[in-house]
């Protein structure tokens, strides 16, 4: 049993350094909604035209998409998931542990620099909504061309730092409120401006069967041939990326601080939500949308922007799927950048460092190549961080393998790792320098660099004293993980679980809510399944687009107060 000085010794640490308590776990299902809320984004709006615009084919888009989806669901299962699980720790934690102050403060400003544009592009794409309802150009250069955009874009902006200064928790609940409503909306967008594009390609409304249909994407969709006219991007491109769009996180190892609150390392499965609902649903109902709209207006798609997709597909819903998504998506990260910086200036609160970081945030989003440029970003982002979820697959998986002893570093009280370091550097020079000698499609970049980097850490932590045994201070980190334990159950009496909210209301609530995505559905089948003619489809397209808005509306008043019947009942 822990003694009262072990006890005050522990209380003095952050939570976060701590393994995650017993009484802390998840089952599957939280995962599951988690990875549906973060990866349904309007990250997919741009992605889902992006992919046009490269010149995919259609079927190297519905394989390609799969098959990167699923590889990228084993990445978090077999890589992230085990290593979360048996730590029970973040990976800025496990960092500092094998790798010491000096590379943890290195990883922590390079966190704050990804995390700072992905929110910047998610701002700028949520400012495109805005502007199409207030008439501005669409934004299409490098920079902005109208100023009302860049009010608008500090507007949009200055929500989202308050937001994440003092609303996180409340947003994160939203984001699970937001997850099916983005589903059906994406997927609802695709059914109704798909008969525009059969009609201008097949002089009908809707394609007779799977043939023609698949005939349809190549002639006006995924046409094989990019924006400049040439011929576009493969199978194995479409893979690549798909797969390494989320490098950050799993390969990279960041959804350690997520997946460490499952109950089971098979639960890094329910990553894929996220993958086939988020990204292989969502970006191919964007390509449609993104297709679609360019139609309707008479434009190519490189020449529109999220807000002009999303409001010929949705119509004054469009505004809101593209605020929403944009709007969670922007908070969490500018969330983790703060994190990032606090934790660098930790003599600053983190309120103080998101205001500072989310003031840069709004002037990048003021540029919209940040989220034009959203491919190449995620990868290179990937490729910087996935040397160090390397150095800690290999210190974890492979260091007791072959003999090393893991945690030696700690072990020895180092707080500069000149392996961990050296990987590093090492491993981003061996990555971008084969980008810059076009050694190999960038998509694929993670995986050789991974590998390198792992080889280069093990051979240096074994110079440096992983070869060593360590008997006297691996019975000590017994001790103390016993006496955590024993702390977190002691203290897990005094904390108030929490109450699941079971009354007749909130069940009508949750039952409405779900009813009017349903309607949402419903009316989206009648635009795709019964437009006979070019006529009857726009009439049923303009009574979507107002019935629709009215279901969205229902769906968020009646989702939102049942959740804040919920939170009443646990803070009563």
């Amino acid at each position: 049993m822990p003694t009262t000085q072990d006890y005050s010794a522990l209380k003095k640490l952050n939570e976060e350094q701590l393994p995650v308590a017993k009484h802390k776990l998840h089952d599957w299902t939280h995962f599951a909604g988690l990875y549906a809320a973060e990866h349904v984004a309007a990250t997919e709006f741009v992605i889902g035209a992006t992919f046009v615009a490269l010149g995919a084919k259609t079927m190297d888009i519905i394989l390609g998409l799969l098959i990167g989806n699923i590889l990228a669901v084993l990445s978090w299962t077999f890589i992230t998931s085990p290593i979360a699980v048996d730590t029970r720790l973040s990976l800025y934690t496990y960092l500092n542990k094998i790798a010491g102050d000096s590379m943890t403060k290195l990883y922590n400003w390079a966190n704050v620099i990804i995390f700072s544009v992905i929110s910047a592009a998610m701002i700028t794409v949520s400012a495109t909504a805005v502007r199409f309802a207030f008439d501005i150009p669409a934004q299409l250069n490098w920079y902005p061309t109208n100023m009302w955009f860049v009010v608008i874009v500090f507007c949009v902006g200055l929500v989202v730092v308050s937001i994440a200064l003092y609303g996180f928790n409340a947003v994160s609940e939203f984001s699970g409120i937001c997850a099916p409503w983005l589903f059906v909306m994406f997927t609802s967008g695709a059914m109704v401006l798909l008969p525009a594009l059969s009609l201008d390609v097949l002089g009908t409304t809707l394609p007779s069967g799977w043939n023609e249909l698949i005939s349809l994407g190549d002639k006006s969709i995924w046409t094989g041939i990019n924006s400049a006219g040439e011929p576009g991007i493969g199978l194995l491109e479409v893979i690549g990326f798909a797969w390494a769009a989320n490098t950050i996180t799993h390969f990279g190892l960041i959804d350690m601080a997520l997946l460490r609150f499952a109950k089971k390392k098979s639960y890094g499965l329910a990553t894929s939500t996220g993958m086939m609902f988020g990204h292989f649903v969502a970006w191919i109902a964007a390509g449609i949308m993104g297709a679609g709209a360019a139609v309707i207006i008479g434009k190519t798609i490189v020449e529109l922007d999220p807000g002009d997709v999303a409001f010929y597909a949705l119509g004054w819903s469009g505004f809101v799927i593209v605020i929403v998504a944009g709007w969670t998506t922007a908070i969490t990260n500018l969330y983790r950048a703060g994190l990032a910086a606090q934790a660098i200036f930790h003599r600053h609160s983190r309120k103080k460092t998101t205001i500072i970081v989310g003031l840069i945030t709004i002037a990048i989003a003021c540029f919209p190549f940040v989220f034009s440029q959203i491919l190449p970003l995620l990868t290179y982002a990937g490729l910087l961080v996935v040397p160090v979820g390397a150095i800690v697959f290999a210190e974890h998986q492979i260091f007791p393998r072959i003999g090393y002893t893991r945690y030696w570093s700690a072990y020895r009280n180092l707080t500069f790792s000149t392996p961990a370091i050296v990987s590093w550097g090492l491993g981003l020079v061996f990555g971008f320098g084969l980008n810059a000698f076009n050694v190999m499609s960038f998509f694929y970049l993670f995986i050789p660099t991974w590998i390198f980097t792992i080889i280069v850490y093990t051979v240096l932590a074994g110079k440096f004293g992983a070869k060593n045994k360590y008997p006297e201070e691996k019975e000590k980190e017994r001790l103390r993980n016993e006496k955590i334990i024993s702390y977190q159950e002691e203290k897990s009496l005094t904390e108030t679980k929490p109450v699941k909210d079971t009354t007749l209301l909130t069940k009508i609530l949750k039952v409405v809510s779900l009813i009017a995505l349903i309607i949402t559905l419903i009316l989206a089948g009648i635009v795709l399944f019964r437009s006979a003619s070019e006529n009857i489809y726009i009439e049923n397209r303009e009574t979507f687009y107002y019935y629709a808005f009215i279901c969205t509306v229902v769906y968020f008043v009646t989702a939102y107060a049942a959740l804040l019947r919920g939170k009443s009942k646990n803070i009563s």
